[in-house]
């Protein structure tokens, strides 16, 4: 059985949507990725941010036609995973000790904040960087 990292961000539509997409593309030996939400958009259209789906293919990765909508996070998503990383602190610890204040000291901090704060192309790039971090972390390398 893999064991599964969640990524968590506000919307379930961008930060933790490529992080997600770009952990399993990079295909981590016995893990999968997840992703969810904390406080889903109704302003988002469609399953996704269209620049992802553009970054992950001028990465070299292509995704299935059929992405899910994005997801609120649960409980049951939280005890489920075997790690979970929440893509800002700023932004994501207020929310976790709101809605699941028994997991806001438990899971990591990226920091990687939203459009408002960090343009996408840097947000990206960090988005990235920590991939590559994760990856040879949980494959001992």
């Amino acid at each position: 059985m893999k064991r599964t990292v969640l990524f968590v961000c506000t919307g379930n539509y961008y930060r933790s949507r490529y992080a997600e997409l770009l952990f399993n593309a990079m295909q981590v030996e016995g893990w999968q990725a997840r992703s969810r939400g904390l406080a889903l958009s109704p302003r988002n259209r469609g399953p996704i941010w269209p620049p992802v789906l553009e970054r992950l293919q001028q990465c070299g990765f292509t995704t299935s036609d059929e992405l899910p909508l994005p997801r609120t996070l649960s409980e049951a998503d939280l005890t489920q995973a075997t790690l979970v990383i929440a893509l800002n602190e700023a932004e994501h610890r207020p929310l976790m000790q709101q809605r699941f204040p028994a997991w806001a000291d438990r899971i990591a901090y990226w920091q990687v904040p939203d459009t408002d704060v960090l343009e996408p192309e840097p947000a990206f790039q960090r988005i990235e960087a920590g991939i590559a971090a994760l990856q040879k972390e949980l494959s001992g390398s």
